[in-house]
């Protein structure tokens, strides 16, 4: 049974349920001072925590999209990774191969031209050699003859950390949003490629090309693009891409859009920070590179870089965020430039959490539609 499946929860739940019951019919028998009493006492004292505080991981790793799998828990994924392509030509069958395709929940009907559609995908970079999962969700609109010849805009949307790409899709509900919104003209069809930007679990890369290590930022400012052109219809130009992420993914999106405005026109990140932190996931990520340090620092890139062509949408709230007082800093410091355009929401109260994120993504991603072109 998968880590993310209901049996696993019903089954930690049951076990959780008869320990107790146990516990409490036992507990008599158990009262004496002799050590198999006691020992008796101190066993079932911890099964049943570990089996209630394993219930309530487990539902909270349902709710947040956490981790997809027990390897990916453990951090012994074996699917997923940087990978060194030696082949000429790249991976066999190009940068990016379907693995599957789904109707989008709740759409009525079954054919994508009705329905829409998702589609899990690996794709391997072309120059960084990283392999990562993703899904592809296209809309009803890209599967009609009249649009055929049509290109469409294209948004890059990222978890936070560790995250799961499928949350994305079941969790955070992008797709079903994105049509939804489109279906009753408040934004025009787009393209979603969604994934999380722990692109070498465990390690947490901060979209940041480590030395020596995973080229993360060049992945996903060159790599990424390229094998969704290539293999699927969508706008050549600057002002057809955009990107979305919450938590550690939006701050790789802010950072992407302002490192990048010749590839992202816009870039939103949802509860974002602004500077890359240095913990037991990240590792060292400079390897003593000043100069790369200072360039994952969203406020020094402010002060010291010309200010990019692009736009950019922060949120917070008042109560629930810790980034709150950091992102009213952010804005006045954007503003500033006089050439990046910025934009925010800011919510009354709401925690760092997908309940927060689902409150905010409808009009994120009309603010993103806003600012795409189909060409």
């Amino acid at each position: 049974m998968g880590l993310t499946s209901n049996n696993v929860l019903v089954l930690a739940v049951v076990l959780a349920i008869l320990l107790f019951v146990g516990t409490v019919w036992l507990w008599p028998q158990l009262a004496r001072r002799n050590w198999r009493a006691v020992s008796g006492r101190v066993g079932l004292l911890l099964a049943t925590q570990l089996t209630l505080f394993a219930s309530l991981g487990i539902a909270a790793n349902q709710a947040f999209g956490f981790y997809s799998t027990w390897a990916d828990l453990f951090g012994r994924e074996t699917d997923q990774g940087v990978v060194v392509d030696h082949s000429i030509g790249g991976a066999p069958g190009g940068p990016l191969q379907v693995v599957s395709t789904a109707r989008v929940q709740g759409a009525s009907g079954s054919r994508p031209q009705l329905a829409g559609q998702v589609q899990k995908v690996d794709i391997v970079g072309r120059t960084t050699h990283i392999a990562t999962p993703a899904y592809v969700y296209l809309p009803p609109e890209y599967f009609q003859p009249q649009y055929r010849t049509r290109t469409f805009p294209a948004a890059v949307v990222l978890t936070g950390y560790p995250g799961t790409a499928q949350a994305l899709v079941d969790k955070l509900h992008y797709p079903s949003t994105a049509q939804e919104l489109a279906k009753n003209g408040r934004m025009q069809p787009m393209i979603l490629v969604m994934l999380r930007p722990t692109v070498a679990p465990p390690r947490d890369t901060e979209c940041v090309d480590i030395p020596g290590g995973p080229r993360t930022e060049t992945f996903f400012a060159k790599d990424l693009p390229d094998a969704v052109l290539a293999h699927y219809r969508v706008g050549k130009k600057p002002g057809s891409w955009g990107i979305i992420g919450d938590s550690t993914g939006g701050y790789c999106a802010l950072k992407l859009a302002m490192h990048h405005p010749d590839v992202y026109a816009a870039g939103a990140g949802l509860s974002p920070y602004y500077k890359a932190p240095i913990d037991p996931t990240t590792g060292d990520l400079f390897r003593g590179d000043r100069n790369l340090r200072n360039r994952a620092d969203l406020w020094w890139c402010l002060k010291h870089h010309p200010a990019p062509n692009t736009s950019l949408l922060v949120s917070s709230s008042r109560i629930g965020e810790h980034n709150y007082k950091d992102t009213l800093r952010f804005i006045d410091q954007v503003q500033a430039t006089n050439r990046t355009r910025i934009a925010s929401i800011i919510l009354d109260s709401g925690g760092h959490n997908f309940n927060t994120w689902r409150r905010e993504i409808p009009a994120t991603l009309q603010w993103m539609s806003g600012r795409l072109s189909d060409r």
